[in-house]
């Protein structure tokens, strides 16, 4: 059979056909090119962007970590007001402890933030024989910050002080248990999950949700120093981005400088109040598919030095009147502190919880997005026990001054326009009242002549540091700490800072550091609530005036200088790299036979004619958007369940009609569920 054979002739048609193909192919290229150059301009940054820099050759090697803290949520008081009858009766967010752990490869940080309204002396110590049993000496006492938000609304319990154990009903170990079993687990989180990555650091200003709630004492800061600033608190919030070397988000730490009182001392409800919440956001938004404190993005919010700064923005106003209060001294006409009560930015304490939460999630949200500024170095640590009774301070060459055994002033029993007290006191008091003095005096004996002109013009209420029974009412011996990761140095202040005394740490010790190149722009942040609680820390110029904060001032008018002092001593051994050398220090008591005043919870007993889980008030079978679902049932008291961390009390429930299946949507951690 005959075969035609073709080589290379092609037909004109053909040639024709070739061509035009080619040519549309090469148009259909152009076009694709065009379109991949245009969506990609439209296609906005990914949420993790890729920084703009490769990655450094020796990573960090970094660990986040959650746990639940919740103790027992009735009966036991609420850590925060000093008011014994404030106890709790419910759950409005559950509490939970963050850690994150850096290690630059020879030395390692760790960093705790817990809901809880600070951390005492005892619950530090037993956190770290934890884990000394669990690490050997990998988490010490140098290494490790323990920080509270500072919620009013966390359970009490937790001290060795006399003082605190009268005001938290005792030392109750149910409450203590949760706490020190959250913040070890936490970090065993945070040390499992630990990988290389990145950290990078940013910072912007909240304007509006924090308000000086003791002007008058800020007034009396030089001139000239606070014309330095543009606002009466620190409006500045700190964001570390914590990422792995993909990029990938594994956490973020801002601090901001704010109470926790949205929650205020009306509240029964244990709550995180407006820095747990905006962890809360921040969390839910990154956990996707996950129940709240869930999913392996980590959150936490730090207070700053916020001793004489409220969340309530609209201020105090007499709430039997109307009107505002007296400027001076935060009191009422008729009804005196008591009467005296700041409110807002909502229309109730858990809207503005809400609200303020919010501003900060926002902010945060927004800086760790943009956040490009990475971290480099290495990691640091500095500690020091001090005591703080007998601290000798060189004002300079000529001038020396020293701090005082603890004592609490008369302008301590009148509370703040966030909480004020019961009693006939009130703040700005400078000197004493015959009534009160003479019933101490018979009760607890009269206070030395010294420690009164040590306090000078503080008139003392209580001399705490001469009341040693059944143990010493405040501490003498304190933790002063500082971290540093790269060029960002973190201060541990074992109390309440105010905006002006946060700041003089700050440059205190950032003029340390950055006598070393290596630590050139850093960023100092203050962190409160941190490892021991010792009140407030005025100014030397705040605590003339004497307003709640200065006379919570327990060292005396000295205070600061001598924290400043010792801040810039640990700095200074960081940036010659002498830390070393530092001495330890005195160690801290570790009482036994600390007591409960809280009793045994009653056996329980259902109601007569009903059942433990009748249900007394049921809830509709429809409910509109917005509406509220409630319902009303026997159960037992909440003391008598055991151990509730990581459980919980109620499951909001969704039935998925496709599979014929229940899906838990809500716990009550949840914000949606109380």
């Amino acid at each position: 059979m005959a075969r035609k054979a073709v080589c290379c002739g092609l037909s004109s048609l053909e040639l024709m056909l070739i061509v035009l193909f080619l040519l549309m192919t090469g148009i259909t290229i152009g076009l694709i090119t065009v379109l991949a150059i245009n969506l990609n301009s439209q296609t906005p940054e990914p949420e993790e962007p890729t920084p703009s820099v490769p990655p450094p050759e020796n990573p960090y090697l970094i660990g986040v970590g959650r746990a639940d803290c919740t103790g027992p949520v009735a009966d036991v008081p609420l850590m925060g007001y000093a008011n014994p009858d404030q106890t709790a009766g419910g759950i409005h967010t559950r509490l939970f402890s963050r850690a994150f752990i850096v290690d630059d490869g020879s030395k390692r940080v760790v960093f705790v933030n817990a809901d809880i309204g600070m951390v005492s002396q005892r619950l530090r110590l037993e956190v770290l024989k934890e884990l000394e049993l669990k690490y050997g000496d990998l988490y010490r006492q140098e290494n490790v910050i323990l920080s509270g938000t500072h919620t009013h609304s966390g359970l009490a319990g937790y001290f060795q002080y006399t003082l605190f154990i009268i005001t938290s009903k005792g030392y109750i170990k149910s409450s203590i248990q949760p706490i020190v079993n959250g913040i070890v687990k936490s970090i065993d989180v945070a040390h499992k999950n630990m990988r290389p990555g990145r950290i990078f650091v940013s910072k912007g200003e909240i304007v509006g949700s924090n308000l000086n709630r003791s002007p008058h004492s800020y007034l009396n800061n030089p001139e000239e120093e606070r014309n330095r600033y543009k606002s009466n608190t620190d409006e500045q919030i700190v964001t570390l981005k914590f990422t792995d070397l993909d990029g990938d988000g594994m956490g973020v730490f801002s601090w901001f400088a704010v109470h926790p009182v949205s929650m205020n001392y009306t509240n029964r409800m244990v709550s995180s109040d407006n820095l747990g919440y905006a962890s809360y956001l921040f969390e839910q938004e990154k956990n996707i598919g996950y129940l709240p404190g869930e999913g392996p993005f980590v959150a936490a919010f730090a207070t700053a030095n916020s001793g004489d700064v409220t969340p309530n923005t609209r201020g105090p106003y007499c709430i039997n009147t109307g009107e505002r209060c007296d400027y001076l001294n935060s009191s009422c006409p008729i009804g005196g502190t008591r009467m005296c009560v700041a409110f807002g930015p909502g229309n109730d304490i858990f809207d503005s919880t809400r609200i303020i939460g919010e501003n900060i999630y926002r902010k945060a949200k927004e800086l760790y997005g943009s956040a490009k500024q990475e971290l480099r170095g290495s990691v640091h640590a500095a500690h020091q026990w001090v005591n703080m009774t007998d601290v000798t301070v060189q004002l300079d060459s000529t001038h020396s001054v020293k701090t005082c055994k603890p004592a609490l002033g008369h302008s301590f029993a009148a509370g703040t326009i966030d909480g004020g007290g019961d009693l006939n006191f009130t703040q700005g008091a400078v000197e004493g009242d015959p009534f009160w003095d003479g019933i101490r005096d018979a009760l607890l004996g009269a206070p030395s002549k010294e420690i009164q002109e040590c306090h000078n013009p503080k008139p003392i209420l209580f001399s705490t540091g001469e009341m040693n029974w059944p143990f010493p009412w405040h501490p003498d011996i304190v933790d002063v700490q500082i971290i540093t990761i790269g060029s960002v140095a973190i201060v541990a202040v074992p109390g309440e800072a105010t905006t002006m005394s946060g700041r003089r740490i700050r440059e205190g010790v950032k003029q340390e550091l950055e006598k070393n190149a290596a630590f050139t722009n850093s960023e100092v942040v203050i962190t409160g609530l941190c490892n021991i609680y010792t009140h407030y820390i005025t100014t030397y110029e705040e605590y003339q005036v004497q307003r709640y904060e200065g006379a919570s001032t327990i060292y005396g008018p000295h205070t600061l200088s001598a924290y400043i002092q010792h801040f810039r001593g640990l700095a200074r051994a960081i940036a010659e790299g002498k830390v070393g050398e530092l001495p330890k220090g005195p160690e801290p008591p570790f009482f036994s036979n600390l007591f409960s005043l809280l009793g045994e919870p009653p056996v329980d007993r259902s109601p007569e004619n009903t059942t433990f889980g009748d249900v007394l008030q049921q809830v509709h079978p429809v409910y509109k958007v917005g509406e509220v679902a409630s319902v009303t049932f026997v159960a037992g008291n909440p003391r008598n369940s055991g151990e509730m961390r990581d459980k919980t009390f109620v499951t909001v429930e969704k039935f998925h009609n496709s599979t014929s299946t229940w899906e838990v949507v809500h716990t009550d951690a949840s914000w949606e569920t109380r």
